[in-house]
């Protein structure tokens, strides 16, 4: 009999990120875990929310094992391109990944953000390029080393649970929908 052993796990914290300056320029790369040590040094990142039919969102919980900001809800799925790589193909490779989920993918906008994890000890200081799409059909299957749960919410409804338990949320979520959630209406419109 032969065993078939399983892939290893990448280091995700091992990982290039593509540095920037303060207008979004690649300056450098550095290592994840490096790009996250205080005070942070600002980096490319994505955040991608899928929306359904019904214009719900797709949430998921942080896994329990996430380096930053563990076990909070966030959007669909988040990562970094490679330096050079294009946001969009790096989302759609960590879309499946996280979620086993594929969708068309486009990107809505940008912002800055720099958020600390006190329970970390780690950095979020992004140039984070927000990514939307719709899933026309599938159920996600969720790496649960990646994803905690996920759960289907309307944005007025999310926007409400941002404004009455901001702590159980990722600190980002709320610009994320906001951009998000006007790409889709202009698109849907």
């Amino acid at each position: 009999m032969t065993e078939t052993l399983a892939a290893p796990r990448t280091d995700r914290e091992a990982l290039p990120v593509e540095l920037v300056d303060d207008a979004g320029r690649a300056i450098g790369a550095c290592p994840v875990s490096r790009a996250h040590r205080p005070p942070g040094l600002l980096h490319r990142a994505f955040s991608v929310l899928l929306f359904d039919g019904t214009g719900r969102v797709l949430l998921q919980r942080r896994a329990a094992v996430k380096t930053r900001f563990p076990l909070l809800w966030a959007n669909t799925c988040c990562g970094h391109p490679a330096p050079g790589e294009s946001v969009v193909d790096a989302a759609a490779v960590r879309l499946d990944q996280e979620l086993g989920l594929t969708a068309d993918l486009v990107e809505a906008g940008v912002f800055r953000y720099h958020a600390e994890d006190h329970g970390s000890g780690r950095v979020e200081h992004e140039w984070d390029h927000v990514v939307i799409g719709t899933l026309d059909g599938g159920q996600p299957r969720p790496d649960p080393t990646e994803v905690a749960d996920f759960a289907w919410v309307q944005p007025d409804a999310l926007r409400m649970r941002l404004c009455d338990d901001p702590r159980s949320y990722s600190p980002w979520l709320g610009q994320v929908l906001d951009i998000a959630d006007e790409a889709y209406h202009r698109v849907e419109g």
